[in-house]
């Protein structure tokens, strides 16, 4: 049976999962990451998306490079005109075959307005790109309403300790074989927020930050974060989609 998906309201927090159809991938390379974040600024606002995202997505799929994609997107994706944002993006984590988002809605139907710019944004190039046709990603997107700071805390090690599983496929069983590898990858891994809550400049314009700043300073998330990776047992039952 489905989950059914809370009520969407103004100043709440939601765990968000966007899951790729049938279990498909939904980035094949780096450029599609890279589109990805750049879709995940650009749509977070109230007015149509403007040039700066035209000229991101005229790019051919084979003229944004790992060596100059960066630089592309921190051109392509500064605030010339002020924005209306439809939401607080406090976390994020792209996998290979599905999406994290942690939202803090702004405005009304603010989350419903994203991810229906972002589903037909990303999904359009996507299919254009590889030449398929039909949905990217699998029916509605799923979301949890976070109600506690034991949520807020729990939500954030979930979320950015999710490319684990790339390389230890049972650690939502609590097997890790090599912790101190997994906090190397989690802590590198370029698709997520935690390098920016780590002090390492990564995409820091997709994130607003200062709810978990204030909640603890960068080191004792990176504490728990690791103490959890290395198998101290963190609940997420109360802010998993499955």
């Amino acid at each position: 049976m489905p989950i059914k998906r809370p009520p969407l309201v103004n100043g709440e927090i939601y765990h968000i999962v966007l899951r790729g159809v049938d279990g498909r991938l939904i980035f094949e390379d780096n450029a599609d990451y890279y589109r990805a974040i750049h879709d995940l600024f650009e749509f977070n606002d109230e007015s149509p998306a403007d040039w700066s995202y035209r000229r991101f997505h005229s790019f051919s799929k084979n003229s944004v490079r790992e060596n100059n994609s960066e630089t592309q997107f921190e051109n392509s994706s500064r605030a010339i005109k002020k924005r209306k944002l439809l939401l607080k993006i406090l976390a994020f984590c792209l996998m290979p075959n599905h999406i994290h988002l942690l939202f803090q809605q702004l405005r009304s139907q603010g989350i419903t307005k994203f991810m229906r710019k972002f589903g037909a944004g990303y999904g359009g190039y996507f299919n254009r790109k590889y030449t398929r046709q039909g949905h990217l990603f699998q029916g509605r997107f799923r979301a949890v309403l976070i109600k506690t700071n034991d949520q807020l805390k729990n939500v954030f090690v979930y979320i950015h300790t999710n490319p684990v599983s790339l390389i230890e496929p049972e650690w939502k069983n609590g097997k890790i074989k090599s912790p101190s590898r997994a906090i190397e990858m989690v802590e590198q891994y370029k698709w997520s927020s935690y390098k920016d809550y780590l002090g390492e400049r990564n995409f820091p314009s997709i994130t607003q930050r200062e709810l978990y700043i204030d909640i603890m300073p960068k080191e004792e998330w990176r504490i728990l974060t690791n103490e959890w990776i290395r198998g101290k047992w963190i609940d997420f039952n109360d802010v998993v989609l499955e």
